[in-house]
């Protein structure tokens, strides 16, 4: 296996300072800034070999809402934030700025060392897949897991990785109703710790951005049960 590089921003020193002791134990390589424009500073520098980001929202000179907008520019490297902020509006926020996940200062660090071995676990997975193109369609949408790409009424839909993961196990089941648990095993693993309802975080997000015609929804509720990837009964 290929080293694993961690982009940890933290400007609380004795926060950073444990998380990276942790992280080198784990034999993990860390880069380490201490606000906004070092890590911007650093990605630019690094960025091919970095494998993931860990990312504090309240950061000096840059915060971290904008820190991972400016690096989703250019890279889809994953990224998960760091707060104490823990309202369903912020983790909205932190989705729709490219984040992949979430977790809540205070953190207990095995389930932050349990996420970072699904991101890279997701990652392997994704380097695996690229020699397998596939593409799969329903209705109007099409989903490309090779160039990770989403197209819907004709256009590009930009997606964070964690969105990209849970639309592909939607669609690859398409008309299946699945739970949320069998999502959040899917996508997030067998070992995440985070809270349940991460599932309908993400679903809320999807379909903000490719279900927003009423009448041509493709991600139904079924009430006490989970999630589908069916045309609606209005498009019918």
């Amino acid at each position: 296996m290929d080293k694993i590089v961690i982009l940890l921003v933290e400007d609380e020193a004795s926060l950073a300072n444990f998380i990276s002791e942790e992280l080198r134990f784990e034999e993990y390589e860390v880069i380490y800034a201490a606000d906004g424009e070092q890590a911007l500073k650093l990605f630019e520098e690094n960025h091919d070999d970095i494998t993931l980001i860990l990312l504090d929202w309240m950061l000096p000179k840059y915060d971290g809402i904008t820190v991972a907008r400016r690096i989703r520019r250019k890279s889809q490297v994953p990224i998960i934030m760091m707060t104490a902020r823990d309202q369903l509006t912020d983790k909205v926020t932190g989705l729709d700025a490219g984040t992949d996940d979430y977790i809540t200062k205070p953190f207990d660090i095995e389930e932050l060392l349990a996420r970072i071995r699904v991101v890279v676990r997701r990652e392997e997975q994704l380097k695996q897949l690229q020699q397998q193109p596939l593409i799969y369609q329903y209705e109007d949408l099409i989903l490309d897991l090779t160039k990770r790409v989403v197209e819907r009424f004709g256009e590009v839909i930009q997606l964070t990785q964690k969105e990209f993961d849970l639309l592909s196990e939607l669609i690859k089941r398409a008309e299946e109703v699945l739970t949320r648990d069998e999502l959040l095993n899917a996508v997030w693993g067998y070992d995440y710790f985070g809270q349940t309802n991460v599932v309908d975080v993400y679903i809320r997000s999807l379909r903000n951005k490719m279900d927003y015609e009423p009448t041509q929804r493709l991600i139904q509720t079924v009430r006490g049960v989970g999630y589908v990837l069916r045309a609606s009964d209005e498009k019918k």
